[in-house]
């Protein structure tokens, strides 16, 4: 039986092994390593503060986690192929990894993530034509 998140090591662990998997696809992993350019060191860090919020409510990530994303959606428009390739490797990254209720609610959050992002990315898209028609 494998053991459930319970620490900041455990959600390391688990956002380096998650990252692992999406810098190796290539359907993806230019969104992270040619536009966004972000740092494993300096990135890595900064997730273990936002799921430690989630999951453990520790109120470490103080920042908007959906603005840096939608002006990655402005430079190139995020598709719904990207947020089911996310969501598919963060789901499996867990499952190999842990179970539990932690993990569980790792997962429902995560699908919730996914799904407001690509929402916020289709009204983005519908305002910006709303202006260019206007």
């Amino acid at each position: 039986m494998k053991k459930d998140i319970s620490n900041r090591e455990d959600i390391l662990l688990l956002v380096t092994a998650f990252y692992k998997k999406l810098l190796a696809d290539d359907s993806i992993s230019y969104l992270f390593t040619h536009l966004a350019k972000i740092d494993l060191t300096h990135h890595l860090p900064v997730l273990v503060d936002f799921w430690d919020s989630i999951l453990f409510q520790s109120n470490t990530y103080q920042k908007n986690a959906m603005q840096p994303h939608m002006a990655l959606h402005q430079q190139s428009p995020l598709q719904k192929h990207h947020f089911d390739t996310w969501l598919n490797y963060f789901v499996q990254t867990v499952d190999e990894l842990f179970e539990g209720e932690k993990a569980f609610l790792a997962k429902e959050r995560a699908r919730s993530i996914a799904t407001v992002m690509h929402i916020k990315t289709i009204q983005l898209n519908n305002e910006k034509r709303t202006v260019n028609t206007e």
